[in-house]
């Protein structure tokens, strides 16, 4: 099974193969985007699937997100579910050739969802996306990693020598209000690219 590929995640929102999906905003992150004060600070949320981050903050008036997903079935959604949405800002695109830069970059499930060989790479395109001081803030999650299929865990320690070369991680700490079944096994981080 190779998931680093677009048909393979096309094929599960065609099928609703999508268990990881909430259906709305997740808390944690809905937590942190109402203490934001700049409307226009230019955010990413990659491997966006059906972007309920994108849509909270959309509603909430932020004028500057960017959706990055490989399977064009999830930016299709988003578009129907908010047409005033900017076509322009739906980029059907593989995260790791993307060419931009943001203040802020939005993880929710994406991480998780690439193969562990891949997080390095994943770091390193992180801090190429992000502006200078740029934050990336999201959820992690702490439950043991396997190889053989997403969601790919991980722990603490991992994640923090993994990110602490390219970022200053300010909060990584154990989610208080992630949804009961996600509960003890959601990290939220805040980082800011060095």
């Amino acid at each position: 099974m190779d998931i680093n590929n677009q048909d393979y995640w096309e094929d599960k929102y065609q099928n609703n193969a999508t268990g990881w999906d909430l259906g709305s905003v997740s808390p944690p992150l809905k937590a942190y985007f109402d203490q934001l004060k700049s409307k226009d600070i230019k955010i990413l949320i990659p491997g966006a699937g059906n972007a309920y981050e994108a849509e909270y903050l959309h509603n909430q008036g932020f004028t500057n997100i960017y959706i990055a997903d490989w399977a064009q079935s999830a930016l299709n959604n988003i578009q129907k579910r908010l047409p005033s949405f900017p076509k322009e800002h739906l980029l059907l695109a593989d995260f790791f050739t993307l060419q931009d830069s943001f203040d802020l970059i939005v993880e929710q499930t994406f991480f998780c969802a690439i193969t562990p060989n891949l997080r390095e790479k994943y770091v390193e395109k992180m801090h190429e996306l992000l502006q200078n001081k740029g934050k990336l803030v999201g959820l992690l999650f702490q439950i043991p990693l396997n190889n053989s299929h997403p969601p790919f865990g991980g722990c603490k320690e991992e994640y923090l020598s993994l990110f602490q070369e390219e970022f200053n991680i300010q909060v990584m700490e154990t989610a208080y209000n992630s949804i009961p079944p996600r509960a003890e096994n959601e990290l939220f981080v805040i980082m800011h690219a060095k």
